[in-house]
C-alpha cells in the first residue's frame, strides 16, 4: 500500500470509530484523501465509516458521528483504519477484536491512529512488528505490552500494519500514502492546500523539543531535566545529576530556582508523580507496580506521597475495569 501505485482505483478504506475517538485524528486521517480526489480530479480514494454495532459514535469532544456500516456487515476493504481516543486502552469488545483478526487473515492492510494501537495489541496483531502510539500513552502501552517494539516516531509502517501517534501526525501518514501511490507532486499540493508547510518524515519525534516544553533554553538545565526524565524508575541523586552536566550542586539549585521556581528535588518528584498518574489511569498495573516503576520502594510510601501531591489516593485515579 505504501510502496507504489495501487493495482486498482479507487482505494477503499474503512474507518473504524472507537468510543471517545479523537475527532482531530479522524479528520487528519481522512481529509488528505478527500483533497487528493479533488486536486487530481479523479476518485483515487473512497471510504466507509464503521462502528462495532452501526450506532453513532461520540468523539472525545461529544460530537456524534453516524457510521455507514456495522462490523457485522461484511465488506472487503483495501485498508481498515481504527481511530481511538481517551479510554481506548480499555476497549476489548470481542466484536472489534474478532473483526480485526478476521480481516487481517483476509490480507487487508490495518492501521491504528492515536490510541487505537491498543486494540491491535489486544488482538495480537502487533507482535513482532514496530509500532507507535500517542506519546501520552506510550509509558502505559509499554508497561502493558513489554514485548512489543514501540517507538516514539510519528508513524510506523511495518508490512500490512501501520500505526500513527494521532493528532496532525495522521496528515503526514496519509500524505506519505498519497505520495507513494500517486506521486510527490500531488502529496505536496494536498499539504499546501491544508497550509501544512512540511510533509514530516515518519522518523521525526512526536514531542516538541524539551526547551519548548519547559520554556527555557539554558543547555545545562535542559541536560539536567533530560537526565531526570530518563531515570524515573531508578532516581539518581542530585549530586550525580549536577556532575553529569558539569555543575556543582549549588549551581544546579540556583538554575532550577531561577528558571523553574522549584528545587531539583521538587521538580524531579513532580515528574515521577505525573508518570505515576498516567500509569494508574492507562494501565492495569497494581499500585505497588506503579510505585516501583516511579522509583518508590513501597506502596504505602507511594500512596502517602501521591495523596499529598494530588489531594487524593492512587486508587481514585485507578483505571476502571473494561
Amino acid at each position: 500500500m505504501f510502496e507504489g501505485p495501487p493495482d486498482k482505483l479507487p482505494q477503499h478504506f474503512g474507518y473504524l470509530l472507537l468510543p471517545n475517538f479523537s475527532l482531530m485524528a479522524f479528520s487528519s486521517a481522512i481529509e488528505p484523501l478527500r483533497a487528493a480526489n479533488t486536486l487530481s480530479g479523479k476518485e483515487l480514494y473512497r471510504w466507509t465509516l464503521l462502528s462495532s454495532d452501526g450506532a453513532p459514535v461520540a468523539a472525545s469532544n461529544g460530537i456524534a458521528v453516524m457510521p455507514e456500516r456495522s462490523l457485522a456487515e461484511e465488506m472487503r476493504y483495501d485498508g481498515v483504519i481504527a481511530v481511538g481516543g481517551a479510554g481506548t486502552e480499555r476497549v476489548k469488545d470481542p466484536r472489534i477484536i474478532g473483526y480485526l483478526r478476521r480481516i487481517s487473515r483476509m490480507g487487508s492492510h490495518l492501521g491504528a491512529v492515536s490510541t487505537a494501537p491498543y486494540v491491535l495489541a489486544h488482538a495480537g496483531l502487533l507482535d513482532n512488528r514496530r509500532c507507535t502510539i500517542h506519546w501520552e500513552y506510550m509509558d502505559g502501552f509499554r508497561e502493558d505490552y513489554p514485548h512489543l517494539d514501540v517507538t516514539d516516531e510519528l508513524f510506523e509502517i511495518d508490512g500490512p500494519i501501520f500505526t500513527c501517534s494521532g493528532g496532525t501526525a495522521a496528515i503526514d501518514l496519509m500524505l506519505h500514502l498519497v505520495s507513494a501511490q500517486h506521486g510527490h507532486e500531488l502529496a505536496a499540493a494536498v499539504s499546501e492546500w491544508f497550509i501544512h508547510k512540511q510533509i514530516r518524515e515518519q522518523n521525526e519525534h512526536q514531542r516538541m523539543a524539551l526547551r519548548f516544553r519547559v520554556g527555557v533554553s539554558h543547555p545545562k538545565l535542559l541536560a539536567a531535566i533530560e537526565k531526570m526524565e530518563e531515570n524515573l524508575e531508578a532516581p539518581v541523586e542530585r549530586e550525580e545529576i549536577a556532575e553529569s552536566v558539569g555543575l556543582s550542586t549549588r549551581q544546579l539549585e540556583r538554575l532550577f530556582r531561577k528558571y523553574l521556581n522549584a528545587t531539583p528535588r521538587k521538580y524531579y518528584f513532580s515528574l515521577r508523580m505525573q508518570r505515576a498518574r498516567i500509569l494508574l489511569r492507562q494501565t492495569t498495573m497494581s499500585v505497588l507496580d506503579v510505585a516501583l516503576a516511579c522509583g518508590f520502594v513501597s506502596a504505602s510510601h507511594f500512596a502517602k506521597c501521591y495523596r499529598e501531591f494530588f489531594g487524593h489516593s492512587p486508587r481514585e485515579d485507578r483505571a476502571p475495569e473494561a
